[in-house]
Formats: C-alpha cells, structure tokens, sequence
C-alpha cells in the first residue's frame, strides 16, 4: 500500500493504475460534496455535530412527530445551500465522456452528479436522493422543493396531500435498507470494473463500505482518497490523503493522458 498527503508515491501510483483502466468506477462519499457547501457528518462542525444522529433514524421518524420536525428543520436547512457541482463531480464527467466510466456508485444524496452533467444510467444513487419526497403510506413522490416550501409555510411536519401518510426524504435512513435492485446494481459495477476508486468517503457506513471491500476481493486495483484515514486503508494499492476536490481531477487527468486513453 502507497500512502501520501497529496504526494507523488502513491499519487504516480494511482495515476498508473488508472492510466490502464477501461472501466472505472468512482464511489462518492460526502468529502465530494464539501467543496460544494454541503457539511459532510462526520468531521467537526459536521452535519452530526448539531443533529442527533439518533433522533433521525427511521423508526423513530415513522413513530415520532418531534422526529420529523427535526429532520425538516435539517431538511429545510440543506434545501438551501444552493449547492453547485465542484471539480470533483466534473473529473466524473470528463471521465464519462471519453468512455472509460463504468459508473458512479454514490452515498451522496445531493444530485450533483446529475448536475455536473452524468447521465442517470451511469449514477448508481445507494441511499435514494434528497430531491424528492415519497409517502410512507402510499408511495407517491414528489419534488422536496415543493415540501420545504410548505415546511417553511408553517407545517412543521407536512402530511401527504393524497392520503394524509407520512411524507419523507426520499432517501436510504439509519434502520432502512438499501434496495435491491440499487444494492445489486451496485455490486454488478463493482464486479466488471477495472478499477475502484472510493473518493471523500470515511468507509465505515455499511452496507456501502462492502463494495471496495468486494473489489479488494476480486484482484481489482482500489484507490482511496480521503482526508483522514478509513479502515479498509489497508486494503487498498494506493491511499491519499488530500481534497476530493483537488486529486480526483489530478487522477482524471492521468488516466485520459495514459495507455487507456483513446484518440
């Protein structure tokens, strides 16, 4: 394992790997996004560090009315950071359009990926978006921006106007599960990749963090990137230390200048 803070060993290490792969796949975590303006939750001043994580699992949000509000104050708080794609979500795009993305498997909710310009069949969204709403009872979605706007009317916790049910995020919370048919995308992505590179993710939210662990297993070159060191460090042929923001286009950069790169 080459290890580096922004660095040349394990940078001209990563940049070789992907140099020589056709089929990336990029997974995302929220030190993607921070650079947009979106708090990710787990570093200090994080989004956990003034929301309890605890009082926002699923459970408690289908069973709790003070639950609910709190998750549309949290709601309502991240509808309007006006979050705009970064080089990050970009370096994806760049890699998509010389045809050597697989596919983005994100834990991101945000749909930057979509802004910067990806196509929604090479964005595998694990924990559901953030952009829409869905009711528990009977399963009608909606836009989020139309929820917050009642939110903000003063419906502390806004009912589905079809049948009274529960609205929420639609997103994957502590306590669901991931979907089928999204989990096994994920891990087809992972399975015919070339090469894995999990970027601004600390790898401790499973069942996400088994998909590098799956690639690790399967001979195929892992690459991490993050600021702070994550468990399946280890595991991987390269790990750098350093802004999602910054090394994702440096590791873009290399592998459409290299081997695998097409005229």
């Amino acid at each position: 394992m080459d290890v580096a803070r922004n660095g040349t060993p394990a940078l001209d290490r990563a940049a070789g790997l992907l140099a020589r792969a056709e089929r990336i796949v990029v997974f995302t975590g929220a030190g993607v996004s921070t650079d947009s303006g979106i708090p990710d939750f787990r570093s200090p001043g994080g989004i956990w560090s003034r929301y309890d994580p605890r009082q926002l699992g699923f459970r408690r949000y289908v069973s709790d009315p003070d639950a609910r509000r709190l998750a549309w104050r949290l709601r309502r708080e991240l509808h309007h950071l006006g979050a705009r794609p970064n080089p990050a979500h970009l370096a994806c795009t760049r890699l998509a359009a010389a045809g050597r993305l697989a596919g983005v498997i994100t834990q991101n909710v945000d749909g930057l990926h979509g802004d910067a310009g990806l196509p929604p069949e090479l964005v595998c969204e694990l924990h559901g978006t953030g952009r829409e709403v869905v009711c528990l009872g009977c399963g009608d979605r909606g836009p989020m921006a139309a929820a917050v706007a009642r939110a903000e009317a003063g419906e502390e916790d806004p009912a589905c106007l079809g049948c009274g049910g529960i609205l929420k995020a639609a997103t994957v919370s502590f306590g669901q599960n991931v979907p089928a048919e999204v989990w096994a995308r994920a891990e087809a992505l992972t399975a015919a990749c070339d090469a894995f590179v999990a970027v601004g993710s600390s790898l401790v939210v499973l069942p996400a963090a088994g998909l590098p662990r799956r690639a690790s297993r399967l001979g195929i070159p892992l690459v991490i990137v993050n600021r702070e060191p994550t468990p399946l460090d280890h595991l991987a042929d390269a790990v750098l230390r350093g802004e999602a923001g910054t090394l994702l286009p440096a590791l873009a950069d290399a592998a459409l200048a290299g081997p695998g790169a097409r005229s």
